[in-house]
């Protein structure tokens, strides 16, 4: 398991990294709705983050803590759901802009990631592997996923996604009040 822990500090700080690349793009922009877009991917990094570091309460935290008659894990979990219910919203709410960004990704990128999560959940599982070297396997996929998560959004043109989008806006506006 030391291994396993040795090999996720990589992933932690790229994470860490697409988490203040996303908090760029929030102030960035002034337009709402893709604030919205980049403020819900912040929160997910932040989310994914507090998954990895699942071992930290454990160093931290008493065994017996206990608030309002729940424990930390209850805490966590439900101010993880929480996040997770916001960031929802905020993506729904984003939804033109959620999808100028994603039909411009090249599909190649879909299927690599996509790959690697399945071999990711099989090293996980001990699927095929066994289990020392699947634990290594997946933390390597992981890595490798949270890299292209980086690479993706140091390599985006946060100027273009947004010119598309109020060019989207602007056609949508046209057309909802066209008259007939």
């Amino acid at each position: 398991m030391a291994t396993e822990s040795i090999i996720e500090i990589p992933g932690n700080i790229i994470l860490i990294i697409c988490l203040l690349r996303c908090l760029q793009y929030v102030w960035k922009s002034h337009v709402k709705k893709i604030q919205a877009f980049w403020l819900a991917s912040a929160l997910i990094f932040l989310t994914v983050i507090r998954r990895e570091l699942s071992y930290l309460p454990d160093l931290f935290v008493p065994n017996d803590f206990s608030f309002l008659n729940h424990s930390y894990y209850w805490w966590e979990h439900s101010t993880l759901f929480v996040l997770s219910l916001i960031s929802l919203g905020l993506l729904i709410y984003a939804w033109q802009y959620l999808c100028s960004v994603l039909k411009n990704v090249n599909i190649s990128l879909y299927i690599t990631v996509a790959i690697l999560s399945i071999i990711q959940y099989m090293g996980e599982n001990a699927i095929g592997f066994p289990h020392a070297f699947g634990g290594i396997l997946e933390e390597v996929c992981e890595t490798a996923i949270y890299g292209i998560a980086l690479v993706y959004l140091w390599r985006l043109n946060f100027n273009d996604y947004a010119d598309s989008f109020n060019d989207a806006s602007e056609q949508h506006y046209q057309t909802s009040t066209r008259q007939r």
